[in-house]
């Protein structure tokens, strides 16, 4: 048996990168799993994808979590098909790259991030608690993903870092107000996960990359799949509000070794 037998999951962003795992991690262990990507055409291109890793049974959907309508539309769909849902993961985002720094950046590219990373794992939460957590005798559990940037800043990327710092706080505020009422929130932080983005890196910036983590390697999809099941299971039914970092090992130390003097 499954840890997620019977339970029915929602991925938000689970089109690509590493919502393909969290996705593939889910039906692994026995869920129904319901996700979306932004676009009509990610949407499509993450059920090709899923499929091509063998895995059967997703519900794909159209939804950018910023808008309200879709968010809406989402829900519909979710309770027309399966009448429930048990978590959800807010795992979408906006990731900021090439907006400039924060001297010349457009303050309307800061609110792009900031709708889908904050306001939009928001709208989710709220609607799936009151869709349905609330609901339900066995209540849900939702679990966001964060980032080390939202304590460790990194350069160029004042909108995505401060955008998953609010996330942290609004997990812990989330999970005051609603733990009460049975519905547990937390939150695992990734660092360096390698995704397509990888794949056209230089050799040797993927190994100076590398040599930032102790454990000399980049997080791999599956290893936050692992993390973010834990959170969502009975598995960590004592735990709310926690941000958990994944990220290996780059936040315990103060400078990585070729700097650290």
């Amino acid at each position: 048996m499954g840890r997620f037998d019977g339970k029915v999951v929602l991925v938000t962003g689970g089109n690509r990168n590493t919502g393909l795992w969290l996705v593939k991690k889910f039906v692994d262990e026995g869920a129904r799993v319901f996700a979306c990507g932004s676009s009509e055409r990610s949407a499509k291109s993450g059920a090709e994808a899923l499929d091509g890793m063998g895995v059967k049974g997703v519900t794909m959907m159209t939804c950018d979590i910023s808008d309200l309508a879709q968010v809406t539309a989402m829900f519909d769909r979710i309770e027309k098909d399966a009448g429930r849902l048990d978590i959800l993961v807010n795992n979408a985002a906006n990731q900021g790259i090439g907006h400039g720094g924060p001297l010349e950046m457009d303050p309307a590219k800061f609110h792009e991030v900031f709708n889908v990373n904050v306001i939009g794992g928001f709208q989710v939460t709220q609607m799936a608690c009151n869709r349905f957590f609330m609901k339900q005798e066995s209540r849900g559990t939702v679990v966001f993903l964060s980032s080390n940037t939202a304590m460790r800043a990194i350069r160029g990327r004042t909108a995505y870092c401060s955008s998953k710092g609010a996330i942290n706080s609004m997990v812990r505020a989330l999970a005051l107000d609603l733990a009460p009422l049975g519905i547990r929130v937390n939150c695992c932080a990734p660092g360096y996960i390698n995704t397509e983005r990888w794949d056209v890196l230089d050799p040797k910036i993927a190994a100076r990359r590398r040599l930032n983590c102790p454990l000399r390697r980049e997080a791999t999809g599956t290893d936050i799949a692992n993390v973010v099941a834990f959170l969502a299971s009975e598995d960590s039914s004592n735990m709310a509000g926690e941000i958990v970092t994944c990220d290996a090992g780059c936040s315990c130390q103060h400078m990585p070794e070729d700097v650290d003097c």
